[in-house]
Parts: C-alpha cells; structure tokens; sequence
C-alpha cells in the first residue's frame, strides 16, 4: 500500500476522501493568493495605494481577517477559520464587482509611512511627495530651519500631517475648498495628536489666508483635464470630482497657485506642485518659469519646485 493510500484510509471511517484529507491548511498565504487571482481575473484598475493584485488582495485579506500589516513569515502561516475566510471573498468581491478601491473599503490607508482613515469625501492618498516630504525636503529645504508650511487642498490632511511629523519646528496651515473633506483632515489630526500644531481651515486657495506667509508651499491640487477624466477607470468615479477636475486642460487650479504663491512664501520659500500627467500642459503654458522637476526613487513624477523669487522674477 502506498504512503498517501495509508493516509487516505485514516478517515476512511467518516467518508472522507483521500484528496479531501490531503487538502492544504487554509491559511492566510492561501487566501490572499486566492485573492490576487481574483483580482487579476476581474482586471480591476489599482494605483490607489497599490499597484499589483497581490499587494492589493493582502490589504483586503487582512482586513477582513482582523489582522495587523506585520508578523512576517508567521502570519502567512498563521491558519484561518472557514467563517473568517468568506469574510476574505465577500470583500474581494466587492472589490471586484463595485470596482470601489481598496482603501474606501477598509477605511484606511498608509501615506509616508502613517496610517490615515479615508472614505469618499476624499482622494486615496498616492503621491509622490510622501518621499520628498520623509526627507524633509531636502537637500532644498533645512528641516530644522522651518517654521511655517501650507498645505493647499488637504484632502484627508495626510501632506499636511506627514510635513508636522518630518518638520518639528513647524507649523502646518491645511487648507481646502471642501467642508466635507476637511472633516476627515481634522479626524486625523485628532488621531495622529496634532491639533497643536496643524490648523485645519477652509480656504478656496488662498482666499482665506489673509496675508499669511509660509517657508513651504505644498500642493496636490485637481489637475486632471476634461477629456482625461472621461476616460478615468471607474475606480476614480467614487472619488470627489472637486478633488480631481480642473477645467479643460488640468491647469484652472495650477493656475492660481502659481499666480498668487508668491506672495505667500517668505524669502527664500519653496513652492511644490504635484500636476501628475498634467506636466506637458504646464511645460507649455509656463515655457518662461524655471520648473525644476523631482525625481523619486520610488517612482511617480509630475511635481515641480520653484523658489519665491524665481516665481516673483517671471
């Protein structure tokens, strides 16, 4: 008798099968590879945090199971309860079938290494300038020499909330046009415990800010142009849509900004725009500016810095 026909027989008292008493142990590794199948086979769009079906199944798969992002090896080996695993597919079903992203899902995401709670009254964070702001703008800015920032269009407050942690010294203003937004800006202040130093206000641009001055200006503003946003995949349709259009070409709020920053920025200030793939429309319509792209190691691009003077000069 053969070693597998051996233990085939071991349950052959209750009628089980030897394929059934050979089945693997579910376990976490198991279902978030199930995921991952799903997700490729449903081709949803990532890019909300995520950018390949693996990464974007464990996300779901843990939240569902209750568990933490870490424990290494342990928690793929760690075995799940068949209730806990249909809590796992009814999720990445929804995920599939709403084409909602992950993060609307759970309620939570990650920016420059900082948990933040997000939902539909603002844009899943995904910029770039989480590496420039880990750095604290370096080498274009002392970390320890700056006293006042802006964060215009705050959204959920994660740039401004990532500037206070990575710039002791600072004071960080966030400001957006919208009420519903800056409710969950002030719910993560309140839960990274920073309601002393970052000031959550409404402010269409600069509008609200009197004659305040800043030694950095930071912007992820709507930059997305008409026709490219009828042409976003669904997932970006359960984002605000103040938070993404910005007239025909992607420029009517990039505009503003670099027409009325200057007079906010204190000598020798830094202005840094994220426009994404809005950067040839800027290019073409700024040919005289002296943008000074940023490269990131960890990819993404479109984000440019000027100086006070260089915006003051042109």
């Amino acid at each position: 008798m053969s070693r597998d026909l051996k233990r085939s027989g071991r349950s052959g008292r209750s009628g089980r099968t030897g394929r059934a008493a050979r089945a693997a142990p579910l376990t976490v590794r198991v279902l978030i590879a199930r995921g991952a199948r799903r997700l490729t086979r449903a081709r949803v769009c990532f890019g909300h945090g995520t950018d390949n079906a693996w990464d974007e199944s464990a996300g779901l798969t843990l939240h569902a199971l209750r568990l933490a992002h870490r424990g290494g090896a342990a928690l793929y080996r760690r075995r799940v309860s068949a209730a806990a695993a249909a809590r796992a597919a009814e999720l990445i079903g929804r995920r599939n079938a709403e084409r909602v992203t992950a993060p609307y899902l759970t309620g939570v995401t990650w920016f420059a290494g900082l948990e933040f709670a997000v939902d539909r009254r603002v844009l899943v964070p995904r910029s770039p300038l989480a590496e420039l702001i880990e750095r604290g703008f370096a080498p274009w800015a002392d970390a320890g020499g700056v006293r006042r920032v802006l964060d215009l269009g705050t959204g959920s407050g994660c740039i401004a909330i990532a500037c206070a942690r990575a710039l002791p010294k600072a004071r960080v203003d966030a400001v957006d046009i919208s009420a519903a937004a800056l409710e969950v800006a002030r719910l993560n202040v309140r839960r990274h415990r920073l309601g002393r130093r970052v000031r959550v206000k409404r402010s269409d641009h600069f509008s609200a800010l009197g004659k305040a001055a800043y030694d950095i200006i930071v912007a992820n503003p709507p930059y997305v142009g008409a026709r490219e946003l009828k042409r976003l995949p669904p997932e970006y349709r359960h984002e605000p849509r103040v938070a993404l259009a910005a007239g025909a070409l992607g420029l009517d709020s990039v505009a503003v900004i670099l027409r009325e920053a200057g007079a906010h920025l204190r000598p020798r200030g830094l202005l840094v725009v994220e426009v994404g793939n809005t950067e040839g429309a800027v290019r073409r319509a700024y040919p005289r500016l002296p943008f000074l792209w940023l490269h990131f190691a960890r990819g993404g691009g479109g984000v440019f810095l000027l100086t006070r003077e260089q915006l003051v000069a042109h």
